[in-house]
Parts: structure tokens; C-alpha cells; sequence
């Protein structure tokens, strides 16, 4: 088996699986419990809030913890939405958006809240001089992610909170799903943050959204206060803990497996532009753990299909994006509706071996043969 969709799911560390088990069995009750037990979960709770707002360079009350990115992504969206609409009702966003994010502002735009999507150049870097111009006085959410997840286009978004710095009741939204645990990422002038362990050899069901310390939300799930009163329900206490594992194992090395990703990524890229009918979609801009690529003249899905039966496994697109519908982040870049409608995305790990790039582009010089239509 070769595994090449990373950027959807990863494998849960062996680390970070056992301390999930650990922390099941040792710590039973409650975190909001008023007894022993539950000051004792209460501190577990604490002490990988604590972790996680060191390594991000926050406060640990600013952490919220949710079922995953979409959920925290929704909450930032929509809570802010509903928390601020007395200023405004305009959102701007991009088309580079995970779908979570887009559903999100469409459910708001349904509700009468005005949405506008700002472009992106060439090479997939939001157009700043046009943010500029959208920005108005009702403007209260801006939401821009920092990687992109089917190109993995990393988003200007120091310049961007700096932009929007000046204004005092807008806010500015990061998905930071494809990003945290792979690059380092800086918080400042972010508002609200969203990721999920999930993407850096986490467990799945845990998200987290940093949410500065002055901002406000409306809740999406009410029911308490639990350990915040922007998000109801009993702490996932094991998830959490070994959010906090992975977090932590993942920042330790971040620089080394980026550079070795970053080769294996290069080797990809120049053994694809031999094929004259693969446009490479991912630009200078994109991150290396992201490689996307159109196929003139085929369907992306045979190809996807075509190297499953040989167990290598990789997306068409993202994997929360509905099938037979176009890439919205390649045809942002591209224009180009075929090409955006012909994707392959590889997405590369620090597992990932020379030798499976090698077995990979094998089976893919026959898939190209067979599939794709030559003259």
C-alpha cells in the first residue's frame, strides 16, 4: 500500500494512540466535576491547555475545543456572525476555502448577511489591493485560510491581520487545518484560529478554535458552561490529551520533516513536467506537503480509480468536496473550468519513502498510456 493522501486524514501516532488509552483509564470522571476525581481531570485538562497555548503563543482560557475543524470552523464563522451583525452584515472570503468555511457563510448568506469573495492571483496569493477595496464599514468577518487544502497555497496572513488591524469591528478568521503541525504559524493579529489534530497524526472527533481573548461568539451548541460558555458538552479529556501529545511531537520536528518533504516534493514536480499533458497547479506559493495537478484529455477519477487497484491511494480533490464538481481553489487560480474540473492532488508526509515516489510514478507512467488521449 502507498499511501498518498495525507492532507485528508493521517495515521494516528503510536505515541499519541497510547496516550490517548492511558489517559482513558487513569482519569474517569467528569473535568467539571466538583469532587477529587474531577479536580483531577480538571488538571489533565489544564495541563494540555497549557501545552497547546505555549506552543501557539496564546492564553489557555483563549482555547476552545470542539468535534473537529468543520465544527470550528462553523462556530468561528457563524458565532461571529450572530455575535456582530448590529455592525454589519458583509463577510469576505476567498474561494480557496475548505468547505466547511464556505457552507458556513452560504448558510449566512441565505440569512441575509452579504458575502464577497475576493480573488486570488496567479499564484494563489490573495490579492491584497482588491481586499483593500472590498473592506467596508459593515465589513465584520474576514476568513481566509493559511494553507489551502487542495492546492496548499500558504495564504499572506501576516499582511492580511495587519490590513485589517485598522478596523476595529472586523474580524479576522484562519483556518489553520492544513498548516498547524507542518509550518510554524504565528497568531498575531489572528482573531479567531481553527485546526484539527487529526491532520498531524492526532486522533480524529477532537478540534480546537483559538479565540482571542476580547472576542465574542455566539454559541452553536448550547447547554452549559463546561470549559468555556462558547461551546457545551463534557471535554473529550483523552482527545484533548493527546491533541496536546501530537501538537507537541509535531512542533519538535517541524523543520526537518518539512525539509524532507520539500524533496520529495521537487523530485514529484520534476518527474510530472516530462508528461506534456500535467499542468502543475501548485504554485511557488504552496507549501511541499501539497502537490496538485491537472491531466488534459483525461478524468482525473479514472486515474484515481485506475491507481487504487494497484493500493496507491490518492484525491481528486479534497475530501470533503462533493464528486464531479470543479476544484473551486484550482479554477480560482486558473480559470480554467477543465483543468479545474481534472485535479489529482498527492499530498506527501514525513512517512512517505523514496521508494513509494518511485513505485508511485512507475504505476503512474502507465495510467498516463492507457488513460490519457494522446496526439
Amino acid at each position: 500500500m502507498i499511501y498518498l493522501d495525507y492532507a485528508a486524514n493521517t495515521p494516528v501516532c503510536e505515541e499519541v494512540l497510547q496516550n490517548f488509552c492511558d489517559v482513558s483509564r487513569k482519569y474517569i470522571a467528569n473535568p467539571n466535576s466538583p469532587h477529587q476525581l474531577g479536580r483531577l481531570a480538571e488538571d489533565c485538562l489544564n495541563n494540555a491547555s497549557k501545552t497547546i497555548s505555549e506552543i501557539l503563543n496564546v492564553k489557555p482560557d483563549e482555547i476552545i475545543y470542539t468535534s473537529g475543524a468543520t465544527e470550528s470552523n462553523n462556530l468561528a464563522v457563524k458565532g461571529i456572525a450572530q455575535q456582530y451583525k448590529k455592525y454589519g452584515r458583509h463577510i469576505i472570503t476567498t474561494y480557496m476555502e475548505h468547505s466547511s468555511v464556505i457552507g458556513a457563510v452560504t448558510s449566512l448568506q441565505n440569512q441575509g448577511f452579504e458575502v464577497d469573495y475576493v480573488d486570488v492571483n496567479p499564484d494563489g496569493l490573495v490579492d491584497l489591493d482588491e481586499l483593500k477595496e472590498l473592506l467596508r464599514e459593515d465589513t465584520i468577518l474576514v476568513s481566509v485560510c493559511y494553507v489551502d487544502s487542495e492546492v496548499g497555497i500558504r495564504q499572506q496572513i501576516e499582511r492580511i491581520g495587519e490590513l485589517l488591524a485598522g478596523h476595529p469591528h472586523c474580524f479576522f478568521h484562519v483556518d489553520g487545518t492544513q498548516a498547524v503541525g507542518k509550518i510554524p504559524v504565528s497568531l498575531t493579529n489572528i482573531d479567531l484560529f481553527s485546526f484539527a489534530p487529526h491532520k498531524f497524526y492526532g486522533t480524529n472527533g477532537c478540534g480546537v478554535l483559538v479565540k482571542k481573548e476580547p472576542v465574542l461568539l455566539e454559541p452553536l451548541i448550547h447547554g452549559g458552561v463546561s470549559t468555556t460558555p462558547f461551546r457545551s458538552g463534557t471535554p473529550a479529556l483523552a482527545l484533548i490529551a493527546s491533541a496536546e501529545k501530537a501538537l507537541s511531537l509535531a512542533a519538535d520536528g517541524i523543520l526537518e520533516r518539512y525539509e524532507y518533504v520539500e524533496k520529495l516534493n521537487s523530485h514529484l514536480r520534476d518527474a510530472l513536467k516530462q508528461y506534456p499533458k500535467i499542468h502543475i497547479n501548485s504554485t511557488k506559493c504552496s507549501v511541499p506537503y501539497i502537490l496538485n495537478f491537472s491531466i488534459e484529455g483525461a478524468k482525473s477519477e479514472d486515474f484515481q480509480a485506475m491507481l487504487s487497484e494497484n493500493s496507491i491511494y490518492v484525491s481528486t480533490k479534497s475530501a470533503c468536496c462533493a464528486a464531479n464538481t470543479v476544484s473551486r481553489p484550482v479554477f480560482a487560480i486558473t480559470k480554467n473550468k477543465k483543468a479545474a474540473l481534472s485535479t489529482l492532488r498527492i499530498s506527501l508526509s514525513h512517512l512517505t519513502t523514496s521508494e513509494e515516489i518511485e513505485k508511485f510514478l512507475d504505476c503512474f507512467s502507465l495510467c498516463y498510456k492507457k488513460l490519457v488521449k494522446q496526439g
